[in-house]
């Protein structure tokens, strides 16, 4: 038998097949079902608008991938969710958008219907407060992940989605979440260049998300107290967090981001001072204030408000000893290159399942960013400064336990610090 040559297979022939076992083993580890059908099947939990959102949004950051199963708690909602990416002007998102009908799924157990399914993607796009069971269940069906922030409501579903992250990991799913600055080239380029020292230490911080108010409904005549919270979810601080977590963390994730550190202590206020007594605004604030102490004594200001007038813009600023910077004001690429931040993130979750980028995985990172704000709003409402410990271990958990259209929702009071 002549060099080179072994049960006729020449070392060309040995490199090729070596490198094509290669390929697969690399699509087999970083995607369940994506070398056995050689296309990324997709499905979406939550239909409202940011879900119709995130879903058309991965089909136009994605080539070869399918929508293929919806669900939802209501029906009106996954229906209407339907009708409108199935009317999208793009034609990819039309030609991707494969939903049948017996792959749409309503009603409190549609999370596990869904994931029964064969999809390899879960687009998480429903309110806040179910997450951390969402993705707890997602991971264990072993399927890649999209989610929309913020993670949590609570101490006690952070510590949930902060399991499920790590269990992610070691089954080697991607979870990618909705904190889409992290995946917005003026935002990448500013923030490596600060990290190199740019603008020499940085010393201080300012955040703000001041705008205007947010969406309410009022309650229809058949609707139960459960379905009007969750219909009219931004009134409710165990539906959406309030204002700080739902919104704010944005700003916050960047201020972790810039100074690569959580805080280690945050001391906060505030109120109602413009919304009025009217029930269709729940119990939550309208305005925050906060001062975050992170390591080596560096402070960043926090100011979030819902009001009647949208003064005060939103931004982030970083203050270093040899100058400032808005945090995305570096960028060296020529515009062009910039993506929707929306639709990048999704290209960014399509590429590291199909192995094209390295394994990406934000599940801690947006539930630390989601905790800062939570510990913003618990400092907040009682009026006492809280340590990063304390408000991560703290048992505080709001979420009924109970799931029924005939009980009793009520809202709670709006708090009172002492109170």
């Amino acid at each position: 038998m002549s060099e080179g040559k072994q049960s006729g297979m020449t070392r060309r022939d040995f490199a090729k097949a070596s490198a094509a076992a290669a390929a697969s083993l690399a699509v087999l580890s970083s995607g369940r079902a994506y070398a056995a059908n050689n296309k990324l099947r997709a499905g979406l939990l939550g239909c409202g608008g940011r879900g119709t959102g995130a879903a058309t949004q991965f089909m136009l950051g994605n080539d070869n991938v399918e929508l293929v199963a919806m669900a939802d708690l209501f029906p009106d909602r996954l229906e209407a969710s339907r009708a409108r990416i199935g009317e999208a002007k793009d034609e990819r998102v039309v030609n991707q958008f494969k939903v049948k009908d017996e792959m749409c799924f309503t009603g409190f157990d549609a999370y596990k219907k869904i994931l029964d399914t064969d999809i390899d993607v879960l687009i998480e796009g429903t309110l806040p407060y179910s997450r951390p069971k969402h993705l707890t269940s997602a991971v264990e069906a072993g399927k890649h992940i999209f989610t929309e922030k913020p993670a949590a409501v609570d101490p006690a579903g952070i510590r949930q989605v902060i399991a499920a992250a790590e269990k992610a990991k070691e089954k080697n799913l991607c979870l990618v979440a909705g904190t889409q600055r992290r995946h917005q080239l003026n935002y990448q380029e500013t923030i490596k260049k600060l990290h190199a020292g740019a603008i020499g230490d940085i010393k201080a911080m300012r955040v703000y998300w001041c705008g205007g108010l947010p969406f309410s409904h009022e309650r229809k005549p058949d609707w139960s107290e459960l379905e009007y919270r969750i219909r009219n979810w931004y009134a409710y601080c165990w539906v959406c967090g309030d204002s700080i977590v739902e919104q704010h963390v944005h700003n916050l994730d960047i201020a972790c981001w810039v100074l690569q550190a959580n805080p280690v202590k945050v001391f906060a206020s505030g109120g109602r001072a413009w919304k009025t007594d009217d029930p269709i605004y729940g119990d939550m604030y309208d305005h925050f204030s906060c001062d975050y102490e992170f390591p080596n004594n560096v402070h960043v200001t926090s100011l979030c408000r819902h009001w009647g007038k949208a003064d005060g813009g939103v931004f982030e600023e970083a203050f270093g000893t040899n100058g400032v910077s808005k945090c995305n004001d570096m960028m060296d690429s020529p515009p062009e290159k910039m993506v929707d931040p929306y639709i990048q993130e999704h290209t960014d979750l399509g590429n590291a399942i199909r192995g094209v980028d390295p394994y990406i995985n934000e599940g801690v990172q947006v539930a630390h960013s989601t905790m800062v704000a939570i510990m913003g709003r618990m400092s907040a409402y009682t009026g006492k400064a809280l340590t990063w410990d304390e408000a991560l271990n703290s048992e505080l958990s709001i979420v009924p336990e109970e799931w029924d259209f005939s009980l009793p929702y009520p809202v709670d009071p709006v708090p009172r610090p002492g109170v």
